[in-house]
């Protein structure tokens, strides 16, 4: 494999840097039993991880009346953050962000989160600091629109053969691909192998530790 280059580093969030895919399926099917709907299976629910919410929700409930959807929002919100304080990053995340920032490069977050869930979740003192830019779907478009990450690139002044987007989903790799950038898969949450794999990623990793030694070996 051809060594990389990379100068900023774009991370996804939910699945990618916090164990939080089990937390927002079942917030997801929470609220659709709440109002009646067809609950989505396991499989359903985690496929639209990492899309802006109402994007998230139209395909979880496609036959919901789009009145309706504030409603589904407003119960989705009130399971996931009846578990929200218990969310932790995964292991090794912490120790890698620091590492990344000592090294030099520039770190940021491009996540289907609303400005104001990643402010919560970023709200900690072990986090302050780390991140030179973020971007959420309630800003710009949602993934796998370019947009997230070409306005990372021009405010952090880094071109796309420089970045790299790590996500666990197939809308991170897509929205990559769409910015002309290389991405690296890591299959720990939302979507497995097989469903990353023929986004053809520059790197597909299973573990934090496997991420950090890509990222080691390609700086």
């Amino acid at each position: 494999m051809q060594r990389q280059h990379y100068d900023l580093i774009v991370f996804d969030w939910d699945g990618t840097l916090m164990d939080s895919t089990a937390a927002i399926t079942g917030a997801i099917q929470a609220a659709c039993g709440d109002l009646g709907l067809a609950v989505p299976s396991r499989e359903a629910a985690s496929y639209v991880i990492g899309l802006g919410l109402e994007d998230a929700l139209r395909h979880a409930a496609p036959d919901l009346p789009y009145a309706d959807y504030p409603r589904l929002a407003a119960a989705y919100r009130k399971h996931y953050f009846a578990l929200d304080g218990q969310l932790v990053l995964f292991e090794g995340v912490l120790d890698l962000l620091h590492a990344l920032k000592a090294a030099g490069y520039n770190l940021a977050v491009a996540t289907g989160k609303s400005r104001i869930g990643l402010s919560r979740a970023m709200d900690r003192p072990e986090l302050r600091g780390l991140f030179d830019a973020t971007r959420t779907a309630d800003e710009t478009f949602s993934k796998p629109h370019p947009a997230m990450l070409h306005e990372l690139m021009a405010e952090l002044a880094t071109p796309p053969a420089r970045t790299v987007m790590i996500g666990d989903t197939t809308h991170d790799l897509q929205m990559a691909r769409n910015a002309a950038c290389p991405a690296i898969g890591v299959s720990y949450g939302a979507h497995d192998t097989a469903q990353l794999e023929p986004l053809a990623p520059v790197a597909l990793v299973h573990s934090v530790a496997e991420l950090r030694a890509f990222l080691a070996a390609n700086g």
